[in-house]
């Protein structure tokens, strides 16, 4: 019998990993420059969590989740998105007391929605994404945003369009809101059925529907811009000025949404716009949810974050044509000539990997030339030959094999040359 992978999941083979190492690695980096800490939460929470955290009215808790029932008839589900879990994680663990505010979170880790595979999305994928709690300063909303933009320039992607808007405060939110169902309500008998049962429950979601998109009341419908009061005015337009501070470039959508009903104030997509990248192009989007934390058992605590899909980020690489800068050389490749030379061989490569050097052998007892072959195929810089002349006069015959020059080299100096020359 044999197996194949399930639909919707990948491998990810040495060649491939690298990247998604390097990715991963520069996003670290770039949290640690802005003070954002690693949270690591579990793979599996209560359904519920999602529920309320993401949003009964989303396509993702009413079609999407992977949701079983444990031994003891508990709902579980495997985590779709990381922000109701590192929320949850905040108000369990009472981060909200620390004396230093706000809190800064990031995360890096597998999430599992079931939709319908296609170029850059799976049914396992993983999500970067990071979480400010704790500040209603919009200076954070920019940073955030600021953040995720670095990143993407940091990795050499250029065609990228930022794009914001402003659900505004709750009294901005609850006038669009009443508009929103005036406008749709004499006609809603056209549209899908998930439109027909939002909007009462949340019409903002109407907006973001892919099935009617382009129907002709998607784009009358009033833009929440017009329905802002002058605090949520003010709190966007300085967003803005942050923005143009930090010389990013952005374009206003009043069509932007963020569905869920505690969103507010500043939400956001960063979108690729390079040609063959594909028809979906969002790479990233964020927002404010400064209800969220309540919505889940905490204190009333503001937050903003993004997350984005590591998928979709190689994606865009690719279609830029970026080679990310991966180091595929080792330092040394151990080259062995009799059988007491293999024997040392062992030993030697041992202590020149506890020193920190990149080294490997040969394990098939391969001819000498078929060895050099493979130092080639592994980019070595050197080749230590180790032949029975050798360990009489306790030497390797070390070959440069950028320069083509070799010199015989005592075993007991071998590490501190490599050290030197490489």
């Amino acid at each position: 019998m044999s197996f194949q992978i399930p639909r919707g999941t990948q491998d990810i083979l040495p060649g491939e990993v690298e990247k998604w190492q390097y990715v991963e690695k520069t996003a670290r980096e770039i949290c640690d420059t802005y003070l954002y800490k690693e949270i690591r939460t579990p793979i599996f929470e209560h359904t519920e969590l999602f529920a309320r955290g993401v949003g009964e009215s989303t396509d993702i808790v009413q079609k999407e989740m992977y949701t079983f029932l444990d031994r003891k008839g508990r709902s579980i589900t495997l985590r779709p998105e990381g922000t109701a879990s590192t929320v949850r994680s905040f108000v369990e663990k009472k981060l909200y007391a620390n004396p230093a505010q706000p809190t800064k979170l990031y995360y890096i880790g597998p999430m599992f929605r079931y939709e319908r595979p296609q170029s850059g999305r799976f049914r396992q994928f993983v999500q970067f994404g990071v979480e400010a709690l704790g500040s209603n300063d919009p200076a954070i909303d920019a940073e955030v945003i600021s953040l995720a933009m670095s990143l993407y320039q940091k990795l050499g992607l250029q065609s990228l369009k930022l794009v914001i808007n402003s659900l505004g405060d709750a009294e901005s939110r609850k006038a669009h809101r009443e508009a929103l169902i005036a406008h749709f309500e004499p006609r809603i008998g056209e549209f899908c059925s998930d439109c027909q049962s939002r909007l009462r429950q949340n019409p903002l979601r109407i907006l973001d529907c892919k099935k009617d998109r382009d129907h002709e009341l998607m784009a009358t419908a009033p833009s929440i811009l017009h329905y802002l009061n002058e605090e949520s005015k003010a709190y966007f337009e300085k967003v803005q000025q942050y923005l143009e501070a930090n010389n990013i470039p952005f374009e206003v959508d009043q069509n932007l949404v963020r569905g869920l009903d505690y969103y507010n104030h500043t939400a956001f997509e960063i979108m690729s716009n390079a040609e063959g990248f594909g028809a979906i192009t969002t790479l990233c989007g964020g927002g404010r949810y400064n209800g969220l934390a309540q919505e889940i058992g905490g204190p009333e605590t503001p937050g903003i974050g993004f997350a984005l899909s590591i998928e979709r980020l190689l994606a865009a690489l690719e279609a830029e044509n970026i080679t990310l800068p991966i180091e595929t050389t080792i330092d040394c490749y151990v080259v062995t000539m009799g059988d007491a030379a293999k024997d040392r061989a062992v030993s030697l490569v041992y202590e020149l990997r506890n020193a920190g050097l990149k080294v490997e052998k040969d394990y098939e007892d391969k001819k000498m030339k078929a060895q050099f072959k493979a130092a080639d195929r592994h980019h070595a810089k050197y080749v230590a030959v180790l032949g029975d002349d050798e360990l009489e006069k306790n030497v390797v015959a070390l070959k440069n094999m950028e320069t083509g020059s070799q010199e015989d080299v005592a075993i007991d100096q071998l590490i501190s040359y490599l050290h030197q020359n490489i």
